[in-house]
């Protein structure tokens, strides 16, 4: 039997990845824990910003949409731009599709992967990957595709974290954590809470916890903005899983061209278009329930009697304090391959990067051969929709067709 190929990560990305692999008769491991982000890493009662048509997790064959699931469970159909994914729902839904598609999924965590030996007396290539687990198993895939989303991606800004050590991560500083931490926003119920960031998780995650009962205030360089309903989108423009506009069209439906745009450009874009913003629905019942500061930045947090207190630039350049019972940074997700510690030193050092993000060819396949990366870690090559559900139907039948290809 021919090597498998490997896919690390068992979200939306790798699920999908390995649905097309499988179809093209490709022998397939997928390690990872099912949804994990989605189920243990979003707050309870959170709604998905994205709508029904944008949540489909791709496959190569029919039936496998969210609106089949919905199908599937006698639920009510999600159809519509109007209708709101509950995230209960969607991670029900991630869990079906596996159960269908990838059904062998293997609940182990790869602890190192290494590039094989060089096959053959005078051989000049590597044979592929060796994968250790944390079952003590090994074996040799022919290929590895990196679908991890975004386990170890939360950012933290340097004002909201302690210094790191030679070498290390940078740790929350006391009464700081990430958005990502928290589950059941209910744990904060009359306390005092600052939420930084003006992004959908930052802007929903404050709405959940005044809503069980916090007294909450938004800390951001921006006034909070939020989408028009899908009523008021502009007919006279190409729609897209993200609304009626030309921009969000051609990075929906040609993400491969968005590859040729110089370093520079593609980096600028990735960040601003489809960027801090909150969805039409959640609109109401932020206004009157949660304050605002906006400040020019965050220079520090320190502690007093046991509580945080940020020291903030202010509007007219002074630096104001802020002080709650908690912290939680909600500001988005950023590449790092340093957290991919489990990549062997001889396959990061022959990957070719752009300002610490992995530079992908055609077909998702990075500078070590045989290496793919799939999801947000293609964002930078393949643009912003690679950081939604919908950019499985644009890269996972392209990811398996290339890696068909190259490694038969």
């Amino acid at each position: 039997m021919a090597h498998p190929v490997a896919v690390i990560g068992a979200g939306p990305y790798g699920l999908s990845t390995a649905a097309h692999l499988r179809a093209l008769g490709i022998p397939v491991r997928v390690f990872g824990d099912p949804m994990v982000s989605w189920r243990s890493r979003m707050p309870a009662g959170m709604l998905l910003k994205s709508t029904p048509a944008a949540s489909d997790i791709d496959a190569p064959q029919r039936g496998h949409r969210l609106i089949d699931y919905c199908d599937a469970a006698g639920i009510p159909r999600l159809v519509t731009d109007e209708d709101i994914v509950p995230v209960e729902t969607f991670v029900r839904y991630g869990l079906w599709f596996a159960e269908r598609l990838v059904p062998d999924l293997e609940q182990v965590r790869v602890v190192a992967v290494d590039r094989a030996p060089a096959a053959g007396r005078g051989a000049t290539a590597a044979a592929g990957f060796v994968l250790k687990l944390d079952s003590g198993e090994q074996f040799t895939a022919r290929a590895v595709v990196v679908a991890t989303g975004l386990t170890g991606a939360a950012h933290l800004p340097p004002g909201l974290a302690e210094e790191a050590p030679a070498g290390g991560a940078v740790p929350p500083a006391a009464g700081v954590s990430r958005s990502s931490q928290h589950s059941d926003l209910a744990s904060f119920a009359g306390r005092d809470l600052i939420v930084v960031g003006a992004g959908q998780s930052a802007l929903e995650s404050a709405v959940l916890a005044a809503e069980a009962g916090a007294r909450v205030r938004i800390v951001s360089r921006t006034v909070p903005g939020f989408g028009g309903p899908p009523s008021r989108q502009p007919r006279l423009r190409p729609r897209s899983p993200f609304g009626r506009a030309w921009s969000l069209y051609a990075i929906s439906h040609h993400a491969g061209l968005y590859r040729c745009l110089p370093a520079g450009v593609r980096h600028h874009f990735v960040h601003r278009i489809l960027g801090p913003l909150g969805a039409w629905w959640l609109r109401e019942r932020f206004e009157g329930a949660v304050q605002v500061s906006t400040v020019r930045g965050i220079e520090g947090v320190t502690s007093s009697a046991g509580r945080p207190v940020l020291a903030a630039r202010t509007e007219d350049g002074t630096t104001g304090e802020l002080t709650a019972d908690h912290v939680i940074a909600a500001t988005g997700y950023r590449v790092d391959l340093a957290a991919l510690d489990w990549l062997g030193h001889e396959v990061r050092a022959g990957l070719a990067t752009s300002r610490g993000t992995p530079r992908l060819g055609a077909g998702y396949r990075s500078s070590v051969p045989g290496l793919y990366f799939t999801g947000l870690p293609a964002a930078a090559s393949y643009g912003p929709v690679m950081r939604f559900v919908c950019g499985t139907s644009y890269a996972s039948p392209r990811l398996a067709r290339q890696l068909a290809a190259a490694h038969p």
